[in-house]
């Protein structure tokens, strides 16, 4: 581990530093071995005697676009627990999936799909079929309430169970709420993480078909791809602070990543379409109507400001003998040129995409198909700037509420924005292996491009327990019981079943 890499370090050249002479020196190579004792585990100010996790699919320990039995043992709240126990910490029990399989049955229907697997090529769905049945309700008191699909403010919502399978088969009752099942464990830890990442990744998947209700206050008006108004989201992260700390409990919080900077957004580039000359010179003659109709509606509104040389450039197409042709999309933020004159309503409003724009990964398996290409792509497969903006914009202000409300209540905070855009860029150390959040290969984000792998979520346990040592003078990091990250798979093979 690095800490005791530093202090063998230090060690050594304190010895070397103490020789007077050759027969010291000679003695130091005659014996070097240094004796590493490290200090014993302590809570602190911390009582881990009955932990409690609030979250979404992350803290559920979703991966591989599921959730399955394996997948929640190496839950990032799962493996602290395990820390815990080392100090105090009692039982920790979650409401486990019946396999490995994932997905979930109604009777003989399968109601929601198995799990991803790495077929030699790219992701697949595993050709199996679900045992756990969507309407069972598992029975006990648990202390996972990591919610798949949980948005803020659903945390609060009487009933909440009869709308997502995953708490209905938890619930204490048919109208039970999240945060009312997880106070009623009375905790004396606990962590809320990830709470607000559903609030933009339903708009961010569907390629921002959804609305952004910025301003509008009354959550029952959302669609499922909405993004969340920060004040909606600020009252219900506060109220959920609030009923976990009322009985003094201590806990640690994470702040959001940017979702865009996760493979589900990055894998799939602007332009990856190959031409040979004649294929790309059909392509170009299929599109010669549309930037005739360009050509004309410039010509007739040149000067005017209403159409300017640039758009045209912007929305013309062109396709070449190259490796790497960009798409083409429907871009509705593009000048509606028959609202101008009802002479040019039949010009769309298609462009070539740019480096600026993000596709959702599952376009990657159309574009073969011709979308992109001969089918210009619909809203729901790319994320233009402004969509991106206000993916951004939401995601501020959310981190905004956490990082006051964290700070207010004394409680650790974890950087998990910081963390994604590391691993996103240069990637992140985690013992012998550099993560990043490339698909497959990366080994930090998992099949289906937006959750963590098991050893994703063993470096989010080790980045909660650093933030636990700094604000509740606990030492998880110095007394050597970290996790190895390295130990835990990126990915579940097709026979675990």
């Amino acid at each position: 581990m690095k800490n005791i890499k530093y202090v063998l370090l230090s060690a050594i050249l304190i010895g070397f530093t103490a020789c007077n002479d050759e027969a010291d020196f000679e003695d130091q190579l005659d014996n070097p071995t240094v004796e590493v004792v490290l200090p014993d585990l302590t809570a602190g100010e911390a009582d881990f005697s009955n932990y409690i996790a609030v979250g979404a699919s992350f803290s559920g320990g979703f991966t591989d676009n599921a959730l399955f039995i394996a997948g929640q043992q190496n839950s990032f709240p799962n493996l602290l627990s395990q820390k815990f126990a080392l100090v105090g910490g009692g039982d920790f029990t979650q409401p486990l999936m019946n396999d490995n399989i994932g997905g979930f049955v109604l009777g003989t229907q399968v109601v929601s799909n198995p799990r991803l697997f790495f077929n030699g090529s790219g992701p697949a769905v595993l050709p199996a079929t679900p045992t756990t049945q969507i309407t069972d309700v598992l029975t006990g008191n648990f202390n996972n309430y990591g919610i798949p699909g949980a948005k803020s403010y659903h945390l609060g919502v009487a009933g909440y169970g009869t709308l997502n399978p995953y708490f209905g088969r938890m619930a204490s009752s048919a109208g039970a709420t999240v945060l009312g099942d997880a106070v009623a464990q009375n905790p004396t830890f606990f962590t809320l993480s990830e709470i607000g990442g559903n609030d933009v990744l339903g708009y961010a998947t569907s390629g921002g078909v959804g609305v952004d209700q910025t301003g509008n206050i009354d959550p029952s008006t959302y669609g499922s791809n909405d993004i969340t108004d920060p004040n909606v989201f600020a009252a219900s992260f506060s109220a959920s602070v609030d009923a976990l700390t009322a009985n003094g409990a201590k806990g640690v919080v994470a702040n959001l990543p940017y979702i865009t900077s996760l493979a589900h957004f990055t894998t799939v580039p602007y332009n990856p379409v190959p031409l040979d000359a004649a294929t790309a010179a059909a392509l170009n003659q299929g599109y010669a109507a549309y930037n005739g109709g360009l050509q004309q509606a410039f010509a007739a509104l040149d000067g005017t400001g209403l159409f300017t040389a640039e758009e045209l450039a912007q929305r013309t197409i062109s396709f070449s003998e190259s490796a790497n042709n960009a798409l083409v999309i429907i871009d509705e933020t593009l000048t509606d040129l028959g609202a101008i004159n009802p002479a040019f309503a039949g010009i769309p409003q298609y462009r070539q995409a740019t480096a600026d724009d993000l596709f959702v990964l599952p376009l990657s398996s159309l574009i073969p198909q011709g979308y992109g290409t001969q089918i210009p792509l619909e809203d729901k497969w790319a994320l233009i700037p402004s969509e991106q903006l206000a993916l951004q914009t939401a995601t501020d202000a959310y981190n905004a509420t956490i990082e006051a409300i964290a700070a207010s209540k004394g409680l650790a905070l974890v950087d998990f924005k910081g963390i994604l855009q590391e691993a996103s860029t240069t990637g992140i150390q985690s013992g012998n292996f550099i993560l990043t959040t490339d698909l497959v290969t990366g080994g930090l984000i998992s099949l289906d491009g937006v959750h963590l792998t098991s050893r994703g979520y063993a470096l989010m346990a080790n980045e909660m327990m650093k933030a636990i040592d700094t604000t509740y003078g606990t030492n998880f990091e110095a007394s050597g019981n970290l996790i190895d990250a390295g130990e835990y798979p990126t990915n579940y093979p097709a026979t675990l079943q």
